[in-house]
């Protein structure tokens, strides 16, 4: 039955190599975006409560960021299999060119009119002002974060993935030091509350840029093009757009989607409790999600490039092997979140961050819930984002990755929290409905065998 999971010599020490620093890498941006939670939540639940406001539309930006880097990451990694470095150089160009002209024009936003694009999102004053302060500033970091996780996916693209570990290791520790110091008013500094949070964001994300200018500059495994990097040509942009464009909406609308929850949320009454609540379930699931989405990006630039270099006739054991890992690590991290819900939360989590008995019983609720689905999460993860995307099924992956949430999710979550007007455990129970039908679509997808695509051959076929 699991004849699969027989692979080649040297299979699982490569997802090994590939994935240990792309889930050290997350796990180190999750417990240290946990800990500035942490720090903000110390103010109180208002400013708590404001930050998750505020981090609503720079939630979607980060995710059109990831989308243009997982689009640019699914065409390098098949040149990478043909060793086509010139055509690398000008995927980086156009994902770099996408990237800095949207995050700008979210800076842009932001910095002019926080308060008023903010209200979209909420509608307690307090919180909104509050949110706009950290808002006007943490926009601004996203601009150059935008040029930096491009080149880092062309390199994860390369099977060099310990780019990305080693830079936001270094960025993050500076912003975690730089919180505590802005915060609360450190070394002589004034206290600036969560306005220090959103400059220590913009300072970390200045020096990943300055760090990534003289890794071009110096490295010799890869040389940068500057002429191909500001002109990468009409030819790619149009291939980008064709292919890349779709993992760019994808991860957009997913973006957009996934911001309607603690929209919802933000209408509901309670709703300060709610959201500080759902800020700490949130943060918890961003640590357990790093396993699925180490494997995801491994298992893509792996199925990448036995594409690009001719060897197809193993992917769907390959794929198998891997939405089969994401399963058994699901069901372990379900198990750990559990006894972490019952035991460690309520005795050291949840008396850190000040919530109140209303927000300690929603994030309960929510931690619970999520513990159960995660081996279903984890599943769907690798096998839309890691397997079929990774295979050049950009349009499919798409699909089944929007189509559950927009058409089942959202409608199912807007009628009972602003309809029926239900408590939030039932809204919450959106989460569960869309990785369910996810799951059905996905699977059929993958028997059908149509998912791979050669997307650097002249017709894309």
């Amino acid at each position: 039955m699991f004849a699969y999971m027989k692979r080649g010599p040297g299979f699982y020490r490569q997802v090994l190599v590939l994935a240990a620093p792309i889930v050290l890498q997350n796990l180190i941006t999750s417990t240290l975006a946990m800990a500035d939670t942490f720090m903000v939540g110390m103010l109180g639940e208002l400013p708590m409560a404001a930050v998750t406001l505020a981090n609503i539309p720079l939630f979607v930006v980060q995710l059109f960021i990831f989308g243009v880097q997982s689009g640019s990451s699914v065409l390098a990694s098949q040149y990478w299999g043909k060793q086509d470095l010139e055509s690398i150089n000008r995927v980086l160009g156009v994902a770099m060119w996408v990237a800095f002209l949207v995050s700008s024009a979210f800076a842009a936003v932001l910095l002019i009119c926080p308060v008023q694009f903010l209200s979209f999102f909420g509608n307690q004053r307090d919180v909104i002002e509050v949110a706009a302060q950290y808002g006007r500033i943490a926009g601004m970091a996203y601009v150059f974060d935008a040029l930096v996780m491009m080149y880092v996916a062309a390199y994860r693209s390369m099977e060099r993935p310990q780019l990305g570990m080693y830079i936001l290791v270094a960025s993050m520790l500076v912003n975690t030091f730089l919180n505590w110091v802005l915060i609360f008013g450190k070394l002589g500094v004034p206290a600036m509350g969560v306005e220090g949070a959103a400059l220590a964001t913009l300072i970390a994300r200045i020096l990943e840029l300055v760090i990534v200018a003289v890794h071009m500059a110096r490295n010799d495994f890869f040389r940068v093009r500057l002429g191909l990097l500001l002109r990468p040509g009409a030819d790619m942009a149009r291939r980008f757009l064709r292919y890349g464009g779709m993992v760019v909406c994808n991860e957009t609308m997913w973006g957009l989607g996934t911001s309607v929850f603690p929209t919802i949320m933000g209408h509901m009454a309670g709703s300060t409790e709610i959201l500080a609540a759902y800020t700490i379930a949130g943060n918890v699931e961003k640590i357990c999600m790093v396993v699925a989405f180490g494997i995801a990006a491994t298992g893509s630039i792996i199925i990448g490039r036995e594409i690009g270099a001719g060897r197809q006739d193993q992917l769907y054991g390959t794929g198998l092997a891997l939405n089969t890992l994401a399963v058994l690590g699901g069901t372990i991290l379900g198990a750990l979140l559990l006894l972490f819900v019952v035991f460690v939360a309520p005795v050291w989590v949840f008396p850190l961050f000040k919530l109140s008995p209303g927000a300690e019983s929603v994030a309960t609720m929510m931690i619970t819930a999520m513990a159960l689905y995660m081996p279903l999460k984890d599943f769907n993860s690798v096998n839309v984002v890691g397997v079929l995307r990774g295979g050049g099924d950009v349009k499919a992956s798409t699909i089944i990755d929007i189509g559950p949430l927009w058409l089942c999710a959202i409608p199912y979550a807007a009628f009972c929290g602003l309809i029926l007007k239900t408590s939030v455990f039932w809204v919450y129970m959106a989460f569960p409905l869309e990785q369910v039908v996810k799951c059905f679509i996905g699977v059929w997808r993958l028997r059908s065998g149509k998912w791979v695509k050669d997307l650097t051959s002249p017709a894309g076929t």
